[in-house]
């Protein structure tokens, strides 16, 4: 048992007396030290050991809080496996002074999370960036990481839950087969064990066990307390003093890992056999510890084998038709990890080719070694992606995690370092050093003479000594502090009507790294011309990366690495949007980019053939996955009085494989030349650009591509849909995750007065992060992993939607369902209380303001309202509503279009398994 903090604390008075006076002149807080600072992370030390990194970055409207323990399912001892992860969840349930840490964070509008890997386990948080939520959320972190209650009654209502989540990936034989791989790979090491455990572990750990994990690894001295974001450092590190300083240092001494896996010594298999429509392959080879120098020339030359399109196994598979899809992981661990390589065949397709073809492809680097080419292709690649996240500093925030579990956060700088530094002959040597027969996880026993890869580890004293003095690159620009209100934003905006019928929509200011994002949506036809032809739609779009009349699909991704940017475009019937993130140097040429991909797509043969061929798979994979099946029933329930030919029409997935393969690169190009064009486009830029030169270069790109069909948007009328509501089981066999979904369609537009009223009643009912059916249904029931609701309605169509859905074990769906009807038909009887509508109308409205601060967003939603003809106004006008509402409004509101009479349910899972009472 842990002493009082208040006790705890007096015992470090004295101390604190004899640091203060030279904490003093350094300007820090007694007890805290300054580490080191690279490109604009700074590291500090508390007397306790606390690690603290700070990443200012005031173009943030945001501060992101992620707590990072040095402990994941590694440091779990034999019955323990799933141990880190149960705590994880556990640890959401209450401390000391936040008793319920579910709603304390749902209460700050806080987006947060938790996640447990091999070497870690995080808590991270991002919330409005006021002085406020920075000490409160500092002060939660604080308790829970001392206080926190680990109980029994919150172990047995928490298993129901991660049980679930446990089948929920059980209905996965991709990540079922991976897990199985590691497992042989690895005979004696914890990375052999995923990080969720064993069902026979997680169901059977005594509490005392969960108790004195906790007490043993959440310390201040194994934890990294990373903030990232708008604050100011000085008042930052006055906050962490104050709250974590107290904690003392522990007496214990915590026990490195000392099991080191032996080389292996020979080929190992392991053969899965599942209920499911795709087969997959694998192949595993042991790596080098993430530290070790070794480790990027051995990345990079998997990657240069792994990559789409570029790479040897998409060439040697993909395009030969053995194989729909290949690709390569990665694991960058603290101990020797693994680099996997994997591939997706149709259920007809030739496993044992595509098996030759793999190995004879990898081993094949030996006769036919990578080229220089091949290398500055996935260093471009990789540093490309680099920049892009250091432009971000909420993603880097919580990616220090997994750095600081390898040994050091400034590892992921000499990561990069090492990337721009290796050469075609380290490329080489570490294929080749680690990728050999006798080190791979996908083979026969063969006697013999052993040919081993020695694995090398990297121990704390190197990676310090590596990183002595280490100093990065220059710390990239910072950007402005921008108000993202709905008002500043509209003075912030100007809107253009260029020639020819685009709508240009431009917000600049400044970003961190002069970030930039950017989107072009394409307007086209109407429901009479898009009847029939729709349907070619979404495969036109797909198709519009793979290669231009000039440009190949690898001369694209190599163009957009080179530029250190990013492209993607979708869509479906009547819209295409290209979406882009740049920088301000490289804007120019990705905005041209951009709109040749749009403008002129080439739709090469062998493309298509691929395309078709991942489309079918992936179909194929989606007979037997509940999710698949019910959303699929669910949408053709309510649009089944569509035609077939008409573009809001749903297909069976016999009528959409049918289709797939009778598409021709004739019929694309047909549809791209009946309906592209400029005529109808909204473009629209936020961040770090020359408003002049966009002007410009867009006025003249896109200049006289005229849209060849009139356009009107194709609406989705409620007087087409069907309204009768019916209940439908489907048994997807071998799927130990259910799930449910349901809901109904309202005759409303969000101009609608009851709009704002819906909007928020959905919020507290399941779209808050601790709403009313996730405290009911995950948190006192423990029924679900996953539940929610949601309410959408558009500016145009006047068929708004509330759905319902859950995942959950199949045995427990009924309950689900239960509960779902039960706490809606007490809200519709009794409403909400006033204290909770105040609470939710602060929590939703800071959501609002949090979601206004991401750049790519309020592109999209600048673009949907120019076409609507709103301006940010709309939104300000929309919260004020919402504001005005009194609890006895919401719940009339709700009466009024909501009916338990009228909604459809479906539900999906290996039911006859429950009835027969069976189970794996």
């Amino acid at each position: 048992m842990r002493l009082p903090l208040a006790v705890r604390a007096s015992c470090f008075t004295l101390l604190l007396l004899f640091t203060a006076a030279a904490a003093a002149q350094s300007g820090l807080p007694a007890g805290v030290t300054h580490v080191t600072t690279v490109e604009g992370i700074s590291e500090y030390r508390l007397d306790n050991g606390l690690t603290v990194l700070l990443f200012r970055d005031p173009s943030k409207a945001t501060i992101t809080v992620n707590m990072t323990y040095l402990v994941g399912s590694v440091d779990e001892s034999y019955g323990e496996t799933g141990m880190a992860h149960l705590l994880e969840h556990l640890l959401f349930k209450g401390s000391t002074k936040f008793p319920d840490i579910w709603a304390a964070l749902r209460s700050r509008g806080a987006q947060f999370n938790g996640s447990t890997s091999w070497d870690r386990t995080n808590y991270f948080a991002t919330y409005d960036a006021t002085d406020e939520n920075l000490e409160w959320a500092l002060d939660l972190e604080s308790d829970r990481m001392v206080n926190a209650f680990v109980s029994q009654s919150d172990l047995d209502t928490e298993m129901t839950v991660v049980r679930n989540e446990f089948e929920n990936r059980e209905n996965d034989p991709t990540g079922v087969l991976f897990e199985r791989v590691l497992s042989t790979a690895y005979i004696w090491h914890g990375y052999g064990n995923s990080p969720i455990g064993s069902r026979s572990d997680i169901e059977n750990v005594p509490i005392e066990r969960l108790q004195a994990f906790y007490e043993r690894h959440y310390q201040p001295d194994n934890a990294v307390l990373v903030i990232a974001g708008r604050f100011e450092e000085p008042r930052a590190l006055e906050l962490v003093a104050r709250y974590f300083g107290p904690i003392p240092r522990p007496d214990r001494e915590l026990t490195e890992n000392y099991t080191v896996e032996p080389a292996q010594d020979g080929e190992r298999e392991v053969v899965l056999r599942r209920v499911g429509d795709t087969q997959v392959l694998l192949a595993a080879y042991h790596a080098p510890a993430g530290a070790h120098e070794d480790f990027v020339p051995l990345q990079l030359a998997g990657e240069i084998l792994g990559d789409v399109p570029s790479g040897r196994l998409y060439k040697a598979l993909v395009e030969q038709g053995l194989a729909s899809q290949v690709g390569v992981q990665a694991l960058q661990l603290r101990d020797p990890g693994a680099v996997i390589f994997f591939a997706m065949l149709p259920r007809d397709g030739d496993l044992d080719a595509a098996r030759a073809a793999m190995i004879e492809t990898i081993d094949g680097l030996a006769e036919d070694p990578v080229t220089a080419e091949e290398v500055e292709r996935i260093r471009a690649q990789a540093l490309s992606g680099f920049e892009r996240a250091m432009n971000n500093s909420q993603s880097i925030a919580i990616q220090l995690s997994n750095w600081a579990s390898i040994g050091d956060w400034r590892l992921m700088f000499l990561d990069r370092d090492r990337v721009r530094s290796a050469t075609v002959e380290d490329v080489q040597r570490a294929a080749l050093q680690y990728l050999k027969a006798s080190n791979r996880t996908v083979g026969l026993f063969i006697p013999g003479e052993p040919d081993r890869a020695e694995i090398e580890t990297v121990s704390m004293a190197d990676v310090r000594a590596m990183l002595q003095g280490y100093k990065g690159d220059e710390t990239r620009s910072e950007g402005e502090a921008f108000d993202p209100t709905p008002a500043n934003i509209d003075a912030r905006t100007t809107r253009v009507d260029l020639p020819g019928g685009v709508k240009l929509v431009m917000l600049p200011k400044e970003t961190r790294g002069d970030s930039v994002n950017a989107i072009i949506r394409l307007n086209y036809g109407d429901e009479n011309s898009l009847t029939g032809p729709g349907r070619f739609a979404g495969i036109t779009t797909q198709m519009l990366m793979r290669g231009t009349r000039s440009k190949s699909r690898q001369d694209i991704q190599d163009e957009l690495a080179r530029l250190q940017s990013q492209l993607n475009v979708g869509g479906g019937a009547g819209l295409a949007v290209a979406s882009i993130q740049s920088t301000r140097a490289n804007l120019a040429e990705v905005l041209a980019l951009a709109i040749e991909v749009l403008r002129e797509p080439a739709f090469p043969e062998s493309e298509l053939a691929t395309l078709k061929d991942q489309t079918i798979t992936n179909l194929e994979a989606s007979r037997s996955e509940p999710q698949d099946v019910v959303s699929r029933a669910y949408s053709r329930h309510w649009a089944r009085n569509y035609s077939p030919d008409d573009p809001r029409y749903v297909e069976t997935l016999d009528e959409d494989l049918a289709f797939v393969r009778g598409v021709t690169v004739e019929s694309l190009r047909k549809f791209h030349e009946d309906f592209f064009g400029a005529s109808h486009a909204e473009v629209v830029l936020v961040g770090d650009f020359d408003p002049s030169e966009v002007r410009s270069l867009v006025a003249e790109r896109l200049d006289g591509w005229h849209s060849p069909k009139p356009f009107d948007d194709v609406l989705n009328l409620y007087a087409n849909l069907a309204t009768d509501a019916t209940t439908q089981a489907f048994n997807t066999p071998d799927k130990e995750n259910a799930f449910f979904l349901g809901g109904m369609p309202i005759e409303m537009r969000d101009s609608h007065p009851d709009y704002p009223a819906l909007l928020i009643g959905n919020y507290i009912l399941g779209s808050a992060p601790a709403s009313r059916l996730f405290a009911r249904i995950r948190g006192k029931e423990g029924l679900s992993y996953g539940v929610g609701s949601s309410f959408s309605a558009s500016p145009r169509s006047d068929a708004a939607q509330f759905i319902v859905n859950a995942i959950a074990a199949p045995q427990n769906m009924d309950k689900v369902e239960e509960s779902f009807r039960d706490e809606l038909a007490t809200i519709l009887r009794d409403g909400y209380t006033e204290e909770e509508l105040a609470e939710a109308k602060r929590t939703w409205a800071q959501r609002r303001q949090v979601s206004r601060a991401q750049d790519a967003g309020l592109a999209s939603q600048l673009g949907l309202w120019t076409h609507v003809g709103r301006t940010m106004a709309w939104d300000a006008e929309l919260e004020a509503r919402v504001q005005a509402l009194t609890a006895e409004q919401v719940r009339d509101a709700m009466r009024r279009h909501l009916d338990l009479e009228k909604m459809t349910f479906m539900k999906g899972g290996d039911f006859a398994a429950v009835a027969s009472g069976s189970s794996r």
